[in-house]
């Protein structure tokens, strides 16, 4: 079923337990860092005024920028996943839109793999053409597709897993060809979290994630955030993220800490349960398909130490999907994932969202596929969901 039996432990995990858990005293004493809820930072004269302007210094000036509570949560990221620096954001989509806008210009090009995120493939097709900017689309489980599309593009988008269908691509070896070119390599690693896959140690350059998943891990809040080289981050800071105003709030920040704590005892109990309702799903006779990176052949394969409880599978033709949605009850109808609850999203209504700019239509994802985010419930009841809702949705 898995390369990962449960209970496993993998150098990952060992090294986030510490890293998550453990503090150097804060201010007054505190084990948890204070929430620095100030729109501005005075300073005690003119000289550390003047020096932190022309950058002799590092003092936050304003919560547009650096903010205390933020910077202890980019740290952690950026510590996570082995990078020198990284910039939070108010969301996953700005910090998307600020890495791309950072390093594509009017008149050039990018290559991002299919399968992308929705509002992600959106903004390259509403936004980015408005701006000259072209986007090529390419099968990134294929490097030969890759490796054609590359030349003269400024930015290669990846995601491994990708989104709905979970394919897998070989992250070492497309790092490794967009390096040859003096390309920019980006990775939404928001499924695998640094937890089970570090793409920086694979060669990519520059790894996002919406916090609002696993990061967080209790669906109480909406961030982003990018990690990579400090030459590369300050180069957004300096292009785009001051000007387009995604910044992370510093209460935002500190529930993300909090949730930081937790990842390495959450991930291991969605990969066990996230297996196990895939693999009975797997011998349903109403299943024709598993899309999950556990049952992949795939090289990208290699690069995960471990499996998020999120994926995807098809019903045959018999199933009433819109019975078998509704007739769940742990899984709850809704979008986003990586929190305590168990979700459920049906293609086929994914599929009439925003005609024309649909990823899913784009790519051609079956209407009769259906996304589960497995939570933390007990797996022998989220399973007695789904047994249930099979039986009533029988045509």
């Amino acid at each position: 079923m898995s390369d990962h039996p449960a209970g496993f432990e993998n150098d990952y995990l060992a090294e986030a337990a510490t890293l998550l858990a453990h503090d150097e005293p804060f201010p007054g004493g505190a084990v948890v860092p204070p929430i620095y809820q100030t729109s501005l930072f005075t300073f005690a004269n003119y000289s550390e005024m003047a020096d932190t302007f022309a950058g002799r210094r590092r003092q936050p000036i304003y919560s547009r920028g650096d903010n205390p509570t933020v910077m202890e949560f980019e740290a952690r990221v950026a510590a996570l996943e082995g990078a020198e620096a990284a910039r939070g954001f108010s969301s996953g989509m700005a910090a998307i839109s600020a890495t791309v806008l950072a390093f594509v210009g009017a008149g050039e090009r990018m290559v991002v793999v299919r399968n992308c995120y929705g509002d992600a493939y959106r903004l390259f097709e509403r936004l980015l053409p408005r701006l000259n900017i072209k986007v090529d689309y390419v099968d990134g489980a294929d490097p030969d597709a890759v490796a054609a599309a590359l030349p003269g593009a400024k930015l290669l988008y990846l995601e491994s897993p990708t989104s709905m269908m979970f394919e897998l691509q070989d992250i070492t070896q497309l790092a490794r060809l967009a390096k040859e070119q003096g390309i920019i390599t980006s990775i939404d690693n928001s499924w695998a979290t640094p937890v089970f896959q570090k793409p920086i140690s694979h060669g990519v350059d520059l790894v996002l994630h919406s916090a609002s998943k696993y990061l967080g891990g209790h669906s109480d809040t909406v961030a982003g955030v990018v990690a990579g080289s400090a030459a590369h981050i300050r180069h957004i800071n300096e292009q785009t993220y001051s000007y387009l105003g995604g910044k992370l709030s510093p209460f935002e920040a500190w529930l993300l800490l909090r949730g930081l704590r937790t990842l390495p005892l959450r991930l291991p109990h969605h990969m066990k349960s996230g297996l196990t309702i895939a693999e009975r799903l797997k011998a349903h006779d109403h299943v024709e398909r598993i899309n999950h990176p556990a049952y992949s052949n795939h090289p990208g394969k290699a690069t995960l130490a471990g499996y998020a409880g999120l994926f995807s599978f098809e019903v045959t033709e018999d199933v009433d999907i819109p019975a078998f949605v509704d007739a769940l009850k742990l899984f709850r109808i809704g979008v986003s994932w990586g929190g305590h609850e168990s979700l459920v999203v049906p293609a086929k209504a994914s599929l009439e969202q925003t005609p024309g700019l649909n990823s899913m239509a784009r790519f051609g994802v079956s209407p009769r596929t259906i996304r589960f985010s497995v939570g933390l419930e007990s797996v022998e009841d989220l399973w007695a969901d789904v047994a249930r809702a099979f039986d009533r949705a029988k045509r």
